[in-house]
């Protein structure tokens, strides 16, 4: 089963790839329509920091991609408000193959319900090439808790507290839903990232903490913490002994899961060799193998598939959240 130490592996293996941390790339052209993509460097935006989970995956398909089409594929790491920093590079740039992006459903379905309107960032802005992978979030606790089961949260009398990771998260949204909808009082501590969080369940700054399971698993599986729901929609495979939400009587039903982008207009000749690299990447053992170590489910839709799927969630969210009345962004203050 996945250690941390292999994700880092995975990252080092793959630093062989063009690419920045912090700062942009000089490039040529990535394509245009002529059927020959890519012809150079293609910038490849990730909007959040070096080692989690959306730059992993971004890397390990940018590798996938360059050996299925060639050409260089430069991952950019353009962290903040959950992905829209990243978002706006993309849209803004040049149609021509030459920019992409892994992009994250929080950013299109949730970060919408916490900002002001004219903050949201809309899928309509975008083409979408295909999905990628889903990542689920699973609610832990430390000993010091003294909780053990969702029972637990359901028959407290105390405030509990819980880690957040941002606001117009998955991780907030998932945890706040499902402390309203077990009638527990609860209060959202803030923290910058999947990370910060997980080392406040561990060392008992916080009660609870919701986050994605790759996080989490090396402690959940070494007894260091306990695993009470996840919010998938079924039991996933990773932690088959822990209930869903669901199952345990919570309606709350919150994913994480990222598909390739474009900037609008980009010719087909581009998306459909996308498409194709895409394909390729995912048909190999390696990154079945990288699926596997970083706890990721296969959401491998088509691009039209996706864009359904990000507009049913985000109306099924923006439901939830006027059903248990909720503030996302006062939860996460």
């Amino acid at each position: 089963m996945p250690q941390k130490t292999t994700r880092l592996i995975a990252l080092v293996g793959m630093s062989t790839l063009a690419l920045t941390a912090c700062g942009g790339v000089k490039t040529t052209s990535g394509g245009g329509g002529d059927g020959d993509y890519p012809k150079g460097t293609v910038e490849m935006y990730v909007g959040a920091s070096a080692g989690g989970s959306s730059d992993l995956i971004s890397r390990s398909v940018a590798k996938g991609l360059s050996d299925s089409l060639g050409g260089t594929f430069a991952v950019i790491n353009r962290e903040g408000a959950n992905g829209a920093l990243a978002a706006g590079q993309v849209k803004d740039a040049k149609n021509d193959g030459s920019v992409i992006s892994i992009q994250n459903a929080s950013l299109f379905t949730i970060t919408p319900l916490a900002v002001p309107e004219d903050e949201a960032t809309s899928i309509d802005d975008f083409d979408v090439v295909g999905g990628v992978s889903r990542d689920d979030y699973v609610m832990v606790t430390g000993p010091k808790s003294g909780l053990k089961t969702l029972d637990d949260i359901k028959d407290s009398t105390e405030t509990i507290t819980y880690a957040t990771t941002g606001v117009g998260t998955g991780a907030q949204l998932s945890c706040a839903l499902a402390f309203e909808a077990a009638g527990a009082k609860a209060e959202a501590v803030p923290f910058d990232g999947g990370a910060p969080a997980l080392t406040a369940v561990l060392g008992g700054q916080v009660d609870t903490a919701c986050i994605q399971t790759g996080e989490g698993i090396e402690n959940i599986e070494n007894g260091k913490l306990t695993a009470l729901t996840t919010f998938a929609p079924e039991r996933i495979d990773y932690l088959p002994d822990v209930e869903t939400a669901k199952e345990q009587g919570l309606d709350v039903e919150v994913y994480q899961y990222r598909f390739m982008t474009v900037p609008k207009g980009t010719p087909d000749t581009v998306t459909e060799a996308l498409t194709k690299g895409m394909k390729d990447t995912f048909a190999s053992e390696d990154y079945k193998k990288f699926n596997e170590q970083n706890s990721l489910t296969p959401m491998e839709l088509t691009g039209d598939e996706v864009t359904e799927e990000l507009k049913a969630d985000k109306a099924r969210y923006a439901e939830l959240v006027k059903e248990y009345d909720l503030d996302l962004t006062e939860q996460a203050k």
